[in-house]
């Protein structure tokens, strides 16, 4: 007997998602299904490609040796159907993307309307997350990430970058006042970010010549609720533009210490963890995403 695509794709999904049952959930199967896939699997290989046990999977030698070909197997029939679709003029599949929270609601939800209509055959899954997460264990084709990437193993197209201003509501500064100074910001409730400290670090500088890292007086683990509780008069925050943009254009915030804040972007990249050549669909969404992020001068 053949081996089939659907016994080489659980066996793959399975190894990296971590457990049968992750990956039964990815593919949409039963566990029961996924485990008599690899079953007959290894049964036409004659050989154990996994040590399976009851809190965790191991890839034997043969397994290991049998990953990368069974990986590029599967990416051999989707570069095949690819090219079907593009002979067909029109892009299609399916297409997982991962975003920060406050980056799909603000940059890709408000454009896709216009993306969808441009290729209409391209079945979007849009999934967020505010922490760094693993491409394979998610399948993920696309990650946006904003600020620098410290992963070596994955490819990045850079889409542009957002400066990072101080912002407050005109209710808040009408109460609290407007600092005249950066010392005067120890007056003032700060909002900054509960999780890693490098994004309390303000593009301001402190008589020292430091930059000012801060410790919030509100703290959060989403952009998008230091957004919300900056417009709901509930401190200065730190900010990207593409996310105060709206907020800035109906002057629901407004800068703070403008003349004060150094000009520091941060580089947002699409990721992926391709060795080949980028598909028709991956290769489509960058370019709109690109030709979109060049064409708002406030981003």
């Amino acid at each position: 007997m053949k081996i089939t695509l659907e016994e080489l794709r659980a066996w793959v999904v399975v190894v990296d998602t971590g457990s049968i049952t992750a990956a039964a959930e990815q593919l949409s199967q039963t566990t029961s299904g996924i485990s008599r896939a690899l079953s007959r699997l290894e049964s036409k290989l004659q050989t154990t490609l996994l040590h399976r046990t009851t809190r965790r999977i191991a890839l034997t030698e043969e397994g290991l040796l049998f990953l990368d070909h069974a990986r590029e197997i599967l990416q051999s029939v989707e570069r095949a159907e690819e090219q079907i679709a593009l002979r067909q003029v029109t892009p299609s599949g399916r297409l997982r993307v991962n975003a920060a929270t406050p980056f799909m609601l603000h940059v890709i939800i408000p454009v896709l309307d216009e993306f969808t209509t441009r290729y209409p055959l391209i079945q979007l899954e849009l999934n967020t997350d505010d922490v760094v997460i693993d491409l394979l264990e998610q399948q993920t084709d696309i990650a946006i990430r904003i600020g620098e990437l410290r992963d070596s193993t994955i490819h990045a197209r850079a889409l542009g970058s957002s400066k990072l201003q101080l912002m407050a509501s005109p209710e808040y500064l009408a109460r609290h006042g407007t600092p005249a100074s950066v010392a005067d910001l120890a007056n003032h409730r700060l909002l900054g970010f509960s999780q890693l400290e490098h994004l309390n670090l303000w593009p301001v500088r402190q008589s020292n010549g430091e930059l000012l890292q801060i410790k919030p007086t509100v703290a959060a683990s989403s952009g998008e609720t230091l957004r919300q509780l900056a417009v709901h008069g509930q401190g200065i925050v730190r900010i990207s533009d593409f996310l105060s943009r709206s907020d800035r254009a109906r002057g629901r915030l407004v800068p703070v210490l403008e003349k004060e804040t150094e000009n520091i972007s941060h580089p947002i990249n699409a990721v992926y963890y391709r060795n080949s050549t980028l598909s028709v669909r991956i290769r489509c969404f960058l370019d709109f995403l690109s030709e979109q992020i060049a064409s708002k001068p406030l981003l």
